[in-house]
This record gives structure tokens, sequence and C-alpha cells, in this order.
């Protein structure tokens, strides 16, 4: 079938706006699984020169149009150039052991290494968006994860007692940093956008990482300024958050003002219980969790989907996908079934 997208459908979901046609959303679907479900090898193109990142792009949004999307994912990550970075990707140990190595670390250039690292990537991908379909990503990471790439988790607990006033300091450093990315990026790359967001896992399956005060008084004032750049240009914000946040959720509506959230766990709540407690306020992106969807069988999964669309239906701006992702190890023919459901739901014939 001929798909046409339209992103200003995931723009209404971002804005809690029942969109006419129910967007499909994944915050990352692997290279790999593209390529084995179209049969073409194109991942390698990735970080080939320039005529290599478009013809990359131009598979991937191709993948996109293909399973029926309005938006193509795309971000690039900060901690993909700080320096001294992998203490949580790689689990390296962290360069900054007091407050002279924190005030060594260069943050004022790291804007300047983002563009010059990144600025092939967005360009590639603005020149193979299709007619009718933008991205929904921009700037990676949050502040959470940023400090914890440079300093690691169990550091920074260490920190909160230790020294409580550098404890402090990462978050404020870490977020006026991103905050400037951003700031550069929406004038360059905006217009390429129909949602922005940045991915920031606060919690775990009982809990948040941190202390809810701490969250409330070091990342979520971060957020704020982060999203305020987005609405100045007119630009709704989600954030992708992992874990049982409730505790903080309020202080990210509230004093952050996203305009949608992203993730679920059926082991922490069902999509539509998300949906219950916030669709009255923001969107809600989200839906089969990606354990279900290795575990299940295909009727399962459709069984799955259509149960939780009905039970989310009238409740403000949803759009439906995984709880999560889809990494290498989702079987190729139950996402198959996870996108075919929901085009079957909004009346495409599949």
């Amino acid at each position: 079938m001929n798909f046409i997208p339209d992103y200003t459908n995931m723009e209404q979901a971002a804005r809690n706006i029942y969109a006419p046609r129910l967007p499909l959303y994944e915050h990352i679907i692997s290279p790999d699984k593209m390529e084995e479900i179209t049969g073409k090898s194109f991942s390698h193109l990735h970080d080939g020169d320039y005529a290599d990142k478009l013809e990359y792009f131009k598979h991937v949004c191709d993948f996109f149009v293909q399973m029926g999307y309005d938006t193509v994912s795309f971000e690039c990550c900060v901690s993909g150039v700080m320096p001294d970075a992998g203490c949580l990707g790689q689990h390296v140990e962290s360069k900054i052991k007091c407050r002279q190595d924190f005030e060594k670390y260069p943050w004022d250039e790291l804007t300047d290494m983002y563009f010059k690292e990144f600025d092939p990537f967005f360009m590639a991908l603005r020149e193979a968006l299709p007619p009718g379909m933008k991205a929904i990503g921009g700037v990676g990471n949050g502040i959470f994860e940023c400090v914890q790439e440079i300093i690691g988790y169990m550091n920074l607990c260490y920190f909160s007692v230790d020294d409580p006033e550098l404890y402090a300091d990462f978050f404020a450093k870490t977020g006026e940093a991103i905050h400037d990315i951003w700031e550069k990026f929406l004038p360059k790359y905006g217009d390429m956008f129909a949602v922005l967001r940045m991915g920031d896992d606060l919690g775990y399956k009982s809990g948040t990482l941190l202390p809810t005060d701490d969250i409330r008084n070091f990342i979520v004032p971060g957020y704020a300024k982060i999203v305020e750049v987005a609405h100045r240009y007119n630009k709704p914000f989600l954030l992708h958050s992992c874990g049982a946040i409730y505790d903080v959720m309020a202080d990210i509506i509230d004093v952050a003002k996203i305009d949608a959230k992203h993730s679920n766990e059926d082991a922490i709540a069902l999509f539509p219980e998300w949906v219950d407690k916030y669709g009255d306020r923001i969107g809600n992106f989200g839906g089969i969790d990606t354990d279900a969807l290795c575990r299940l069988s295909r009727l399962e999964v459709r069984e799955y989907v259509n149960d939780t669309l009905e039970r989310s239906k009238g409740r403000g701006g949803i759009a439906f996908g995984s709880g999560n992702s889809i990494p290498d190890y989702v079987p190729a023919e139950n996402y198959l079934e996870m996108v075919n459901t929901v085009r079957r739901y909004r009346g495409e014939k599949i």
C-alpha cells in the first residue's frame, strides 16, 4: 500500500490531542532489525562519508514509511562527545575524583564538540526526509544520564554524602551544557522535527534511582530550562524515562512542563494505567511491554495490542508502539504483528 506520512498526527499526540490517525512510535529501532525485515544491508553506511550517511537515512526513512510511521525517530547523544564518558554505558572508571577535576572538565567546549561531530548526521537526515515526514528526537541524553556517563552511578551516590555541594554542581553544570546545545540546535534543525525529546531514565521497577528531593531540586529545574527552549520554538517536548517515577511525575509535568512521556513496563504498570493517571494532562507514548513482545505468540501480541488500544481510547493523545524500544532480540514477526495490528485498528488494509 502507498502510505503517506503526516507528521501532524505525531505532533497532535504529543500535545495531548487524539490524532486523526493514531501514530506509531518507537524510541529506537535497531538498524539490524530493519535490515532483517527489509532484506537490505545499510547499517554500515552510518559511519561513512556524507553520501553514505544520506543513503543510510534514505533506507531508515523508507523503513519507517513502509511500516506506517508519520515520523522517524533520531537523536545524537551528548554522551557521544563528552570526554572521559563511558561510566554508564561501558562501566569505565570515572576520571573526576574531586572539585579540581570537575573544574578542569571542558564544559564550555561541549557545544562545539557536539555540532562538529553530529552536523553531518542531521544534515543528511534533513535531505533524506520524504514528503509529509518529520523527525522526532533531537539532542539525545538527559541530565541524569550524562552525569552518570562521566561520574558513574555509585560514585555519584558517594558524592551525595561526601561532597554535597559538588554533587549538586554536577547536575547544574551538566544541565547548563545540555541547555546550551539545545539553544543552538533549534535554530539549525528545529524545522525538521515535529516533536523534540530526550531520554533520561530516572527509575527502576519499584522507585527512583535518586532520592525524589534530589530529582526535584537538581534535575527537574534543568529539564524546565530545556523544555522552555522547545516551547519558544513552538515544539512539543517528550520525555522518555523508564522506571516507577510516579513520585516525581507531578514535578516533571508542572515544573518542567513536558508535553508527553514515553516508556512503560508491565512489572510497573500497564500502559492504560499511565493513560488513566496522566491522560488528562500530557500525551502518553508506549504500549506493549518489550519483554512481552519477545515472549508472546503472534496471536497473543495481536490480542495484547487490541486490548491496550481499546482501554486507552479517548483519554487524550497517545502514540503506540513498544514500551521501550525494538532491540535486535525482538522477534521480527512479533514486531510486525504489533505494527500491523495498529494499522488494521486505524482502518488500513494490511
